[in-house]
Formats: structure tokens, sequence, C-alpha cells
């Protein structure tokens, strides 16, 4: 009886140890599958560092998800209209393209977006001279899509700190030059006229 008895214990303690290794195995070859999907998710706060992330790719972006190579994000600028009668108010498009082939986590938070307005050399507008407050967005991209944030613009000039301005952009059919930025990526220039 006490022969039997120690041999089920024996036995359920070999069942129990290769049970558990058994267990384990898969749990130490999944952290790269685990990572993916955390990482195509979106989150409301920063992105973890490369080292709370343990991926070496990591510290090429912190606004990028796994394999997600940051120089194939690209920004670009457009208006609802090229030529504009008196009165007409611009709408300006900032368009993010994820031309991956995995989805990107970026930040297209109003902290990290600009609209400028130019004429030749001299600066009309940006929305960031009197930008209130800004917060981050973190939006998963997925490849081959795009995310737009659009402005309408007041036919307004401004400086840096929000100083008042009296003058206003000229009319008249002059040209205009409207660049977007999102965070160190600046657009081609889209031009357009106010009449």
């Amino acid at each position: 009886m006490v022969l039997l008895l120690l041999i089920a214990l024996v036995f359920g303690g070999f069942a129990a140890v290769s049970s558990a290794m058994s267990a384990g195995q898969p749990a130490g070859s999944q952290p790269a599958d685990a990572g993916t999907a955390a990482a195509s998710q979106p989150t409301d706060s920063a992105p973890p560092s490369p080292e709370a992330s343990g991926d070496p790719s990591a510290t090429s972006s912190a606004t990028a998800g796994e394999g997600c190579e940051q120089n194939l994000v690209t920004v670009t600028a457009a208006t609802d209209q090229q030529v504009y009668a008196a009165g007409e108010k611009p709408l300006l498009s900032l368009k993010v393209t994820n031309n991956n082939k995995v989805p990107c986590e970026v930040n297209i938070g109003t902290s990290q977006m600009e609209y400028m307005i130019t004429s030749g050399s001299d600066r009309i507008f940006s929305s960031m001279d009197c930008q209130a407050a800004s917060t981050d967005l973190m939006k998963t991209i997925a490849p081959g899509k795009s995310e737009t944030a659009n402005f309408l613009w007041q036919r307004n000039r401004t400086v840096q700190g929000c100083e008042a301005v009296e003058a206003k952009p000229g009319t008249g059919g002059a040209y205009y030059v409207f660049t977007a930025r999102l965070a160190n990526k600046t657009s081609p220039k889209a031009v357009f006229q106010l009449n």
C-alpha cells in the first residue's frame, strides 16, 4: 500500500514537472509574437522605451510598430481648391501614409503637426503660433493606408508668440505655398491662389 502511494507520488510529481516545462517552453518562444501584437495596438500614452520593449530595432523609432520603417511613412499636403475667391477659406489637409508592409504606430497628435503657409520668403501663417494646447494621439496605420487631418485657414497672418498682426495676406491672385509637417517629416509644397 505504501509502495503504491510512493509510486503514485513520484509519477504525479513527474507529470507536474513535465507539464510545467512544456507550458514554459511555448511561453519562452512567444515574446516576439506578443511584442508584435502589443506594438500594433494604438495607445493613448507614449510608446514604451526601447529598453522596456527589449527589441534592439525599436531604437530606430519610438513611434513605429515592430518592423515599421519610418522612412516609408510619408506626409503630404493638399488644399481643397487651387484658386479661392474673395472670402473663401482654404481647407488645408495633412495626410500621413504608411507605405510599409506592416502596421505602423504614429503620433498624429497636434503636438506633432504644423500647417505652414508662406509666400516667397514671407512667413504668413503657422498653426503652432497661437495653439493654446497640444496633445499626443497614437494611431496604428495599416499597410498602404492613410490618416488625414484637416485645418480651415482663416486667411489670417500669425507670428511666433501669437502677437496681434494687423496685416492681412495679399489677394488679387497672389500665390501661396502650404507645407505640412508631422514631427520631423515635412511634405512637398502645395501651391494655391487667393483672389
